[in-house]
């Protein structure tokens, strides 16, 4: 083989190679028949992400091969590889399916078998409320048993109301708001848990034995709520690939 031939074929796999490992800004649009904003574009390979404008734009930096996964509650999930014509044309068109939780119709005036699955289907007409039927009703978010108990230890009736005063004697007051502080951290955890799992785990893998221990691990962070109540997917997200680093590197460092 000549040394022509031979400088032809190290060119041809230096292009190659290059336009491989070359990374591009990708700018696309997620089209869909509900809400295109928010929704997550992921690149798998290289652990980037970011989300969908009003419009269903978005931009992304990608390389040739690479998958992106398009996840949204409201959505079917998506996966795209990066072939050659997306990434020369450095532009990408997507649609996303709806994702369509159908209930079975409720009717009523059928016989109830005692099976609760098969009686669910069996019920003809609207529901009964306090609503129709007159009665006045509280319409704001139900307190939670720790919340109730709460207001009955810091409220009394009488001149000098003796609950509050015996309850903060007693520390009943405090371990409370303690419980309290507790069940808003349970409960926010376990609603991150179910929006952005697939998301995080797509990201930065994780065995399902481990799971719930990191999600636990998360939730009792004392920068947690401050982090993640009342913040975009996107923050928590983030949010929560420190803290799986931080994980990983405690429980699996150790054992070496």
């Amino acid at each position: 083989m000549g040394k022509n031939n031979l400088l032809f074929i190290g060119l041809f796999l230096f292009v190659c190679f290059y336009s491989y490992t070359q990374n591009i800004e990708l700018l696309g649009r997620v089209q869909s028949d509900s809400d295109v904003e928010n929704i997550h574009v992921i690149n798998k390979r290289a652990q980037r992400f970011t989300t969908t404008n009003s419009y269903g734009e978005f931009r992304i930096s990608v390389s040739l091969n690479d998958t992106l996964i398009f996840s949204s509650v409201q959505h079917k999930l998506l996966t795209i590889l990066i072939d050659k014509e997306i990434f020369d044309d450095k532009t990408l068109v997507v649609y996303l399916e709806e994702q369509i939780n159908a209930l079975d119709q409720v009717v009523v005036g059928k016989v109830l078998t005692g099976d609760i699955l098969s009686d669910v289907g069996n019920v003809e007409g609207e529901p009964m409320t306090s609503k129709k039927a007159g009665i006045p009703s509280y319409q704001g978010k139900p307190k939670t048993q720790s919340e109730r108990r709460l207001n009955e230890a810091t409220t009394g009736g009488g001149i000098v109301p003796l609950n509050p005063i015996i309850n903060a004697i007693t520390g009943r007051t405090k371990e409370l708001k303690r419980r309290i502080l507790l069940e808003e951290k349970e409960t926010l955890m376990y609603n991150i848990k179910a929006r952005l799992s697939d998301d995080l785990f797509t990201l930065e893998p994780l065995e399902e034995d481990y799971i719930m221990e990191y999600f636990y691990f998360v939730s009792e962070s004392e920068d947690f709520l401050e982090r993640c109540k009342n913040k975009s997917d996107i923050l928590i997200l983030e949010y929560l690939l420190q803290k799986i680093r931080v994980y990983k590197g405690n429980k699996f460092q150790s054992r070496d």
